[in-house]
């Protein structure tokens, strides 16, 4: 599978990173199976988190077993100094492992969160005092939001090393600042930072829970994902094309396996193909920026 540096880190990262959230939905020995399989296609990078239910548990085993080959991404929603120390000595717990190489701000939605991460006692303070004690290596941030918010970041974090944010076709065909992650992705360039695209495979938002019951999805994201292995494929090839480092697979393990066969056969897309995927998808409705949302 192609690699591509994850901006200065000195890693460099599988065209697909594996979104562990799917272990979240399987018994232990599926999950073992499942990483098992991303490993075998190759993928280096993985992404976990303390909010996705037992994921962290049940990527354990097989990540202590295969711990030089995995790039591990992890994240907190902790703004403050105690919350985010605490959150990072309990994944490492729960992963059973003794660092992290990358440390993520998780889902950052609003200007106060950014102010209080950047504040003196804030979650940025904890992520440098573990990076000094070898607990983690790198730092980076992760948001659903506006792009003027993730602009910001960078601004004022000058030791952030990756960006985790929504690149699709949907996305880049609306109109207006709030859907401009493009200009996340050339400013990531411009600095050296990575870039890891989630949302690549939303088809849009789910119906209302009146309509249609968690339950009765039959997908696991929170999203309405494509599913058939075409459509999985031109959307893994545009975001690929876009020039992120890496595109995070959805959360549900029934995707996996189609999202590593479009990475592990990505050989690009061409301008023309992608103009016609935005032009027949521009319509669609975008999940995202989370807050318009809610």
């Amino acid at each position: 599978m192609q690699t591509r540096a994850l901006g200065q880190t000195g890693h460099d990262s599988t065209v697909a990173t594996f979104g562990a959230i799917a272990l979240n939905w399987l018994e232990q020995e599926g999950a073992d199976q499942m990483v098992e399989l991303v490993l075998d296609r190759g993928v280096n990078h993985f992404d976990v988190a303390p909010t996705y239910g037992d994921a962290e548990l049940k990527l354990g085993p097989k990540l202590r077993q295969h711990r030089e080959e995995i790039f591990l991404g992890c994240k907190t929603q902790e703004r403050d100094y105690e919350g985010a120390r605490r959150k990072l000595e309990r994944s490492l717990d729960r992963l059973g492992v003794e660092k992290i190489d990358l440390y993520q701000v998780h889902g950052l939605e609003y200007e106060e969160e950014l102010d209080e991460i950047t504040s003196d006692g804030g979650a940025l303070e904890a992520f440098r005092d573990a990076r000094d004690e070898g607990l983690i290596d790198h730092i980076g941030l992760t948001s659903h939001g506006s792009p003027g918010l993730i602009l910001d970041a960078v601004d004022r974090i000058d030791d952030l090393e990756s960006l985790m944010f929504p690149l699709n076709p949907v996305v880049a065909g609306k109109d207006g600042e709030e859907y401009d992650y493009e200009a996340v992705l050339e400013r990531a360039d411009e600095e050296g930072i990575g870039t890891l695209g989630i949302k690549a495979f939303a088809k849009g938002s789910w119906p209302s829970t009146e309509e249609l019951p968690e339950e009765d999805r039959p997908y696991a994201n929170w999203y309405e994902p494509v599913g058939a292995p075409d459509e999985i494929r031109e959307r893994f090839d545009f975001a690929a094309a876009q020039g992120l480092t890496s595109v995070v697979s959805p959360g549900d393990p029934k995707l996996v396996a189609m999202v590593l066969d479009a990475a592990a056969r990505y050989d690009g897309m061409d301008e023309a193909a992608q103009r016609s995927l935005i032009e027949r998808l521009r319509d669609e409705d975008s999940p995202v920026p989370e807050q318009l949302h809610h």
